[in-house]
């Protein structure tokens, strides 16, 4: 059994659902459910005794070592975070709390779990095998210059935004954790995902939802600031491949080899949605974009560099951008409903009549 925190998030949803494409290993499933974490997420899982979900916060720890006490998990992957670089800016409260107080006590926790665990393989879990597995991101490394290498696991970290801050100090906490202590730890840092399930507000979904809407196609500054894209189902396979064989105390960086200015990735977007949805009027989607002030600090590039992953672990993304992004806009015609049910109050309201304002 393994415990995954945020497991209704974008991310964390992906990797349950991949998961038990490949293994029948039960989950336990820890999520704040805040406005990102969505149980529609995990409807095909609703009566599957595989997914044990549970409401809760990382920073409640005696919600959590009650957890790691009654299912005495082999490993630990841990998602949930607050990762908006937009909502960042405007309130970072929320993302120190979270992603830097809320993984410190997750950390503590973990250790003093672990520490009681069995030193011998014969029984598990145990020491030896156990793993805690920290999900970042790319934003740590900071920004790029059109003429650098993508960032390597030996990259400093460098964070422009409160969101990368953030999930920086996370960062070294992992790395403390496990050089102090001997936590036995991964870390992976990601490029941009995308895919399904993804909360409106980022950019991909977000063209989509408004295209469709008729609504401005929103393009920050010039629009020529530079990401690798990533399919979320790929990242999730990473993850797996790192769990089982990656070395402890190590970083590994995930990368779709993708690099894309943002003003191509929408325009790529809506010539997938003039061919798969196309508007009544007969007009391109592409009449729809519009250029809004940059976002303040905004990053010029990110790149990954996947050289390490791919030599050690021997994985490496099966999606390119022009077939992910196909299949994500699929996606999205075809769960209109899962949308419209995020973007309105309806399943806030459902979440309250379920669990009540816990964690909110």
């Amino acid at each position: 059994m393994i415990l995954v925190t945020g497991g209704a998030g974008f991310i964390g949803a992906n990797f349950i659902h991949t998961w038990f494409k490949h293994s029948d290993e039960p989950v336990i499933n820890l999520d704040k459910l805040t406005y990102a974490g969505n149980l529609a997420n995990l409807t095909a899982f609703r009566e599957d005794p595989r997914h044990f979900f549970v409401r809760g916060d990382i920073g409640d720890r005696e919600q959590v070592a009650a957890l790691l006490a009654q299912h005495q998990p082999r490993a630990i992957v841990h998602f949930a975070a607050e990762s908006h670089v937009d909502r960042s800016i405007f309130g970072p409260g929320a993302f120190i709390q979270t992603n830097v107080v809320g993984t410190f006590n997750l950390l503590e926790i973990t250790r003093d779990y672990w520490s009681r665990l069995p030193e011998t393989a014969s029984e598990s879990p145990n020491k030896q095998d156990f793993r805690f597995l920290h999900v970042s991101t790319d934003e740590v490394y900071g920004t790029l210059k059109p003429e650098d290498h993508p960032f390597r696991e030996t990259n400093p970290h460098q964070p422009n935004s409160p969101y990368a801050a953030s999930k920086a100090a996370s960062d070294h906490l992992v790395r403390a954790w496990h050089h102090t202590y001997g936590l036995p730890v991964l870390t992976t840092n990601c490029s941009n995902n995308y895919g399904p399930y993804q909360f409106p507000e980022k950019l991909i979904p977000l063209v989509i939802h408004n295209a469709l809407a008729g609504k401005p196609l929103p393009i920050y500054g010039d629009g020529m600031q530079v990401r690798d894209w990533l399919h979320v189902e790929d990242h999730c396979l990473a993850i797996m491949r790192v769990l089982e064989a990656g070395r402890t105390g190590e970083t590994y960086n995930i990368g779709g080899w993708n690099e894309k200015p943002n003003l191509d990735v929408v325009r790529t977007i809506c010539a997938v949605l003039d061919r798969e949805r196309p508007r009544p009027d007969g007009r391109d989607y592409v009449e729809q974009m519009t250029f809004v002030q940059d976002r303040p600090g905004h990053d010029r590039r990110y790149a990954i560099d996947a050289g390490k992953i791919e030599r050690e672990l021997g994985w490496r993304p099966e999606e390119t951008f022009e077939s992910g992004i196909v299949k994500t806009a699929r996606w999205y015609l075809d769960h209109a409903a899962w949308v419209a049910d995020v973007t309105s109050g309806a399943y806030r309201q459902w979440v309250e009549q379920q669990y009540g304002t816990h964690g909110e």
